[in-house]
């Protein structure tokens, strides 16, 4: 597989600080093209919530610089999996001990990716979105929100949910939790496009604009990667979206 990947963020209308990171390493290790693609929200009603998120940026990428290479020789996304739950679990208890001795609450969701020739891991804490586009708009990751929960359980409906004054309550986020459980998936790369996003962008956005903008024949190189999704961006933002807005995509060939 081949890649093109491109990131896109912006502060939104009323926020005073960007909390969204975002992470893309490229590169060949062995011969092997690889791509690790991140999205971070940090909490928009938390303390630092920027602190938190750059922080698990800046660990994960030194992992693919100092870690990913002794990964390939014995390949396992299993493995990897395994290992990016595990430090996600760590940078949880970091996080926690860090802001517990500052007095202050700080959390981030975690949203990432990682492209090994045709194969891919992801790893997944929070409300942020991992996306394959095709034929249609398909959520790979679940989102760990109350609403969420209720909807897994019939308890509401998705009418109410789009309403509901809890649709960003989190169930757990890095840093703000006790514990993190993150959802972990493998599976084998397929043509067409992978969208991270934060929830800043797809409240306003609908999946058919997504569709449209961000399918695989629209998206025909990396300058049209980036207009496309900065329009989609602008949208969002006329359209009344407060919180800050950040969209990954990546294009696999």
């Amino acid at each position: 597989m081949r890649f093109i990947a491109t990131a896109d963020t912006d502060i939104g209308i009323s926020k005073k600080t960007n909390q969204d990171s975002v992470l893309v390493k490229h590169g060949m290790v062995d011969g092997v093209e690889v791509l690790m693609a991140i999205v971070c929200d940090g909490m928009g009603g938390l303390s630092k919530g920027e602190v938190a998120s750059a922080t698990v940026i800046k660990r994960f990428s030194r992992w693919f610089d100092e870690e990913l290479p002794y990964e390939i020789d014995n390949l396992s996304m299993s493995i990897i999996g395994a290992k990016w739950a595990l430090l996600l679990k760590e940078l949880n208890s970091d996080i926690f001990l860090y802001a517990s001795r500052q007095g202050i609450t700080m959390g981030t969701t975690f949203t990432g990716i990682l492209f090994v020739d045709d194969q891919y891991v992801v790893a997944h804490v929070g409300d942020t979105r991992l996306y394959r586009i095709s034929d249609g708009m398909f959520q790979m990751t679940e989102d760990h929100t109350f609403i969420a929960r209720e909807l897994k359980k019939g308890t509401i409906t998705p009418e109410q949910a789009k309403t509901d004054k809890r649709r960003n309550l989190l169930l757990q986020c890095v840093g703000a939790s006790d514990k993190v459980d993150p959802q972990t998936i493998v599976g084998r790369a397929l043509q067409g496009v992978y969208m991270i996003c934060s929830d800043g962008f797809r409240h306003e956005v609908m999946p058919n604009e997504m569709l449209g903008y961000l399918n695989y024949g629209a998206l025909v190189d990396k300058e049209t990667m980036h207009r496309n999704g900065r329009y989609l961006i602008e949208v969002a933002k006329q359209r009344g979206e407060k919180d800050n807005i950040s969209v990954l995509l990546i294009k696999a060939d």
